[in-house]
């Protein structure tokens, strides 16, 4: 069993991560008085209002956490400072590189644009990287619940950034009520552009949502986890080569998983998915990576040569460049060999 510290230490690749939900009390704290709104003072009372406990009843229940965050993240400045914060958090636990996504049009309530949104959060993981040494990518949200259009024109926005610190585009929100047939146009027309692509899916208790996108060429899934219990499924999409962002905690809290017992990962492995861990909303679930790996260790029997093998398929499913591929390769391959 490695410890806390050997966990901390290990080098690590992190696909699926929310900007919004994963700002460290200290950053919301500021953000609060940039905002000139009132939050506790108190880490504990703050603690109660961002993040969820086990008694949260569901994916919509878990997500009411980010209406207290939201309102923080209304100007440049603002986003600006909660990227490079984000980067600060994850150096501190080795992270080498990691995709941020978030929602742009959930930051437009104060006049801010799409367009100078995603600068401002590209100006802060650019930050980051200078000051910790830690490479990023950044994929921007559309929302299912919101109108097709609106996730379609704010991908065109967001296209002249791709290559410039944008990787790429996901589809988040209310998967129960916007399937992936539904939201399926949207796919495409995002597809069209040739933006890389990931989406939530399977975290509703649909596993039809997870074969729908294999279906239309995604070959990122966010958590999926309702893929156990149909074998055919997890044979379909290892046969995908498809690559599954998993969310242990986040899992546990929306309900997507009735508990760790029947968290699928011995499923997966014996299938041949590809497997990568991550954190979902560090804030939002009160986790990191290392508390994941911790995790993983004690309730499935995790060792470090699968943690390397969990990280080489995330970098290697990772929209950032090859150069960043090859680097980040090398130093996990070195770090995990004790070199």
């Amino acid at each position: 069993m490695l410890t806390e510290t050997e966990l901390r230490a290990l080098k690590k690749v992190e696909l699926h991560c929310h900007l919004d939900g994963s700002l460290p009390l200290p950053t919301i704290h500021r953000l609060a008085a940039m905002a000139h709104l009132y939050l506790p003072q108190d880490d504990q009372e703050l603690r109660k209002l961002v993040s969820v406990t086990e008694d949260a009843k569901d994916l919509m229940d878990y997500l009411r956490r980010f209406d207290v965050v939201l309102p923080l993240l209304q100007t440049a400045p603002a986003l600006e400072l909660a990227a490079h914060d984000l980067i600060g958090q994850c150096a501190a636990e080795n992270v080498r590189y990691i995709e941020v996504r978030y929602a742009p049009d959930l930051t437009t309530e104060q006049g801010l644009t799409v367009t100078e949104s995603i600068e401002a959060v590209l100006r802060g993981l650019a930050k980051g990287r200078a000051e910790f040494g830690v490479d990023s990518g950044l994929l921007v949200c559309a929302m299912r619940q919101f109108p097709l259009a609106q996730g379609e024109k704010m991908f065109d926005q967001a296209l002249p950034y791709l290559g410039q610190g944008l990787v790429g585009g996901d589809f988040a929100g209310d998967e129960a009520g916007f399937g992936t047939e539904v939201i399926t146009p949207a796919i495409k027309y995002a597809e069209g552009l040739d933006l890389p692509l990931t989406v939530h899916a399977g975290e509703s208790h649909c596993a039809h949502n997870v074969i729908a996108a294999l279906a239309l060429q995604i070959r990122r899934i966010g958590h999926g986890v309702a893929l156990a219990g149909h074998p055919d499924f997890q044979k379909t999409f290892a046969q995908a080569g498809a690559t599954i962002e998993m969310c242990l905690t986040s899992n546990l809290q929306t309900k997507a998983i009735s508990d760790v017992t029947h968290y699928p990962v011995a499923e997966f492995l014996a299938a041949g998915m590809k497997i990568t861990i991550n954190t979902d909303n560090r804030t939002v679930s009160n986790t990191d990576l290392t508390k994941e790996y911790g995790l993983w260790q004690q309730y499935f029997g995790i060792t470090k040569a699968q943690f390397l093998q969990f990280n080489l398929n995330a970098i290697n499913a990772a929209y950032c460049p090859p150069a960043v591929r090859e680097q980040v390769v090398a130093e996990l391959q070195a770090n995990y060999s004790g070199k």
